[in-house]
């Protein structure tokens, strides 16, 4: 046995030295905190364990429930001591630029080669959002599921709040669903339109509930049993006093948001009706431009007759805001604001191609509004979709 160890000792004695560098052996760590969140809350995404002054490039991608792919990509730089924090670290391009938080999840678009005219929805709220990030060695912009990720993690995105009360409406004629807070109220109440394509979406008027308001997402283009030629202002009506009168809505702190075409009813609704007095409305992508003044069928009948204006662009992308231009001085073909007493806010793209949205912005302005915010979203963000 001493003739043995003697052997080994003078073995490991002359046996060259060799060392493996960990440089070469490093495993990139990414991290997203909270794994688990609303799709509006926050995150923190890091990577560590990176060479210093390392090219990577972080990429989110998301399956839709329509099975169409979305993805995000930004291109990094480690610091000094390999680490990539995106709340405060910039994006030296991708799909955004610069320090952007939530880039992976605002900036999604269609992977390439993905059918056209696609649109990115929540439908079924008992299922989270799944985002898939991971990061990739250099700066890349393509081929990233031909290319192995140096690491990868998964993140979910709920639009309902655990506790949140998802109510089906179909009450006087109306459809609906409303959203209610947890706890035991009264909460502000606010009722949801979305465009005039739409149908029922909910995910906007659940996210509100998670955030403290009792949301109605109001079916007034496509309800079942029911024609459009009897959605009129009545309906509207009818729809904001069940919201108002429900026992957990405070029927003095009532709202009406409205999107594209339910933009056009908001404006109608809360200058022209005697019972829908909301104490603010919000107007995303619309104009006053459209009256509502009759039944639902016979409005959008009239938009399509003015199809015969809108151009198509180099990309076979229809221009639509071209039917409302120039905006009219005769006050009869619009809203007349100046009777809408709430505060309004406008919220609008500069690059807005279905409605023109900054000319309708700046006539209402004109108009005698008394208390009108309008905001802009940056032309190079106009996608942001969260």
């Amino acid at each position: 046995m001493k003739c043995w160890s003697t052997l080994i000792g003078r073995f490991i004695m002359l046996a060259p030295i060799r060392t493996v560098s960990t440089e070469s052996r490093r495993c990139p760590l990414l991290t997203v905190q909270p794994c688990r969140g609303m799709v509006d809350e926050k995150f923190q995404v890091v990577i560590k364990n990176l060479l210093p002054n390392q090219e990577v490039t972080l990429h989110s991608l998301h399956q839709s429930e329509d099975k169409d792919c979305w993805e995000a990509f930004g291109h990094y730089i480690s610091d000094e001591h390999g680490t990539v924090t995106v709340a405060k670290d910039e994006s030296l391009g991708g799909t955004y630029e610069g320090t952007e938080q939530m880039g992976l999840l605002w900036s999604l678009r269609p992977v390439p080669g993905s059918r056209p005219a696609i649109r990115l929805r929540k439908t079924n709220l008992l299922t989270p959002m799944v985002v898939n990030i991971s990061v990739y060695s250099g700066h890349t912009s393509q081929g990233f599921s031909q290319t192995s990720a140096l690491a990868t993690t998964v993140t979910e995105r709920w639009y309902m709040a655990p506790g949140v009360q998802r109510v089906d409406i179909r009450e006087n004629g109306v459809q609906g669903t409303l959203f209610l807070p947890p706890g035991p109220g009264p909460y502000p109440g606010v009722l949801d339109l979305w465009g005039g394509s739409a149908g029922l979406i909910e995910y906007r008027s659940a996210l509100l509930a998670s955030h403290g308001f009792a949301c109605m997402a109001l079916e007034y283009t496509t309800p079942a049993k029911l024609k459009k030629t009897d959605v009129n202002n009545t309906y509207f009506e009818k729809a904001y006093k069940i919201l108002q009168n429900h026992p957990l809505v405070q029927k003095d702190k009532m709202a009406m948001l409205g999107l594209c075409f339910g933009s056009a009813i908001t404006f109608s609704m809360t200058a022209y009706s005697s019972v829908i007095k909301p104490q603010c409305c919000v107007c995303i992508s619309g104009s006053h431009v459209v009256p509502v003044d009759k039944c639902i069928f016979e409005v959008l009948e009239d938009m399509k007759r003015r199809m015969g204006k809108v151009p198509v662009n180099e990309d076979n992308h229809l221009i639509h805001r071209d039917t409302i231009l120039p905006i009219p001085s005769d006050p009869d073909l619009k809203v007349d604001a100046g009777r809408i007493k709430c505060p309004i806010m406008l919220v609008n793209g500069t690059d807005d191609q279905n409605w023109a949205t900054v000319e309708s912005a700046q006539d209402l302005s004109c108009c005698g509004v008394d208390k009108l915010n309008h905001m802009h979203t940056l032309k190079k963000t106009h996608g942001r979709r969260f």
